[in-house]
């Protein structure tokens, strides 16, 4: 099942989406917005799945899917957690500046909470208020949970994905720093992120979607050229239970909880750095890996970050070419004062 919110009021409009993308059919009848289905899930799922079918065959009202229309998922979402499963691109940042890591970054996750009051819509404007601030996307995978107890086990957290998507994590590269040394978390250099148009249940992914990962490629662009095409189900330290147990562990988690799986990075062939695409590689998932791997093998970063107009694309398709969750397309762009 493919469910999507329209632009409409400040949470959305929920329709059901074709597996092709090209046709929808609205949800009102059943449950008018993401958020109330997921805070009932059990309920309405079934029902919605029954709109799902009837589109398929073309037995009910529907209308052309534009992927322009669409706000975020969930417009505003109880909670944003993101991880940094890819232990590869911590590593790498760390070597990059010298820096020893920890071994407990193997064994235990790094998370961080994030803002979602506002999420953007994933044909809307980046907008930072300076170029100078290191304006960088991520490309990563996220799910959306329902109510999760607290203390559950990876096993049973699992069971808790109710939806897939794609997330750019915006980063203001330039700012990280400063904020780290306080000690005390991100805020000014994590502003709102944005997901894909559309989200999926898990059994829409097929055998793609196996031990909690997404074993598929993010295929992002940079003006129009690729830049990356890392695969999510590579190289991923913990899988998505592992993270949903985590951010579980003192306290529960509520219906619409966002949880991102970070970067998604991939070592070369050889165990070594990923290598840019031009040179046959996987590229990479952010500006800022491709800096680091500059660092490691010249001592200096060669590629800038994000420049106002520039525009980029986030993307997953499956085994027969087909795009499965729409495509995040963004430009960087100034703030209006």
């Amino acid at each position: 099942m493919k469910l999507a919110s329209l632009m409409h009021g400040r949470d959305g409009r929920l329709v059901v989406v074709s597996k092709d993308l090209t046709r929808a059919t609205d949800a009102f009848p059943v449950v008018p917005t993401l958020q109330a289905a997921l805070d009932d899930w059990d309920r309405y799922a079934p029902r919605l799945a029954d709109l799902a079918e009837s589109l398929e065959h073309g037995s009910l009202p529907s209308f052309r899917f534009h992927e322009h229309d669409c706000a975020s998922p969930l417009p505003r979402a109880g909670q944003w957690l993101d991880a940094s499963a890819y232990v590869n691109h911590v590593e790498l940042v760390r070597k990059a500046r010298s820096a020893e890591m920890p071994d407990s970054f193997w064994t235990d996750p790094l998370m961080y909470q994030g803002g979602s009051d506002v999420t953007l819509a994933p044909r809307e404007a980046v907008r930072a208020r300076s170029e100078e601030h290191g304006i960088d996307f991520e490309a990563e995978i996220a799910v959306v949970t329902d109510d999760v107890p607290m203390g559950v086990n990876p096993d049973a957290a699992l069971r808790h994905i109710r939806l897939v998507m794609l997330v750019n994590d915006v980063s203001l590269r330039n700012l990280t720093a400063k904020e780290l040394a306080k000690g005390f978390g991100f805020v000014q250099s994590k502003p709102s992120s944005a997901f894909s148009p559309v989200a999926v249940t898990p059994d829409e992914l097929g055998e793609a979607w196996r031990g909690g990962k997404l074993h598929l490629p993010v295929l992002t662009q940079l003006n129009g050229a690729p830049f990356g095409r890392p695969d999510a189900g590579v190289d991923m330290t913990f899988d998505f239970g592992t993270l949903i147990a985590h951010a579980a562990r003192t306290r529960r988690l509520s219906a619409g909880t966002i949880i991102g799986s970070g970067t998604v990075s991939n070592r070369d062939a050889d165990g070594g750095p990923g290598r840019p695409i031009a040179e046959g590689g996987l590229g990479y998932a952010c500006i800022a890996e491709q800096r680091m791997v500059e660092i490691i093998r010249t001592g200096a970063p060669v590629t800038p970050f994000l420049r106002f107009g520039d525009s980029f694309r986030i993307e997953m398709k499956d085994a027969e070419g087909r795009s499965i969750f729409g495509a995040i397309e963004q430009e960087a762009l100034p703030h209006a004062e």
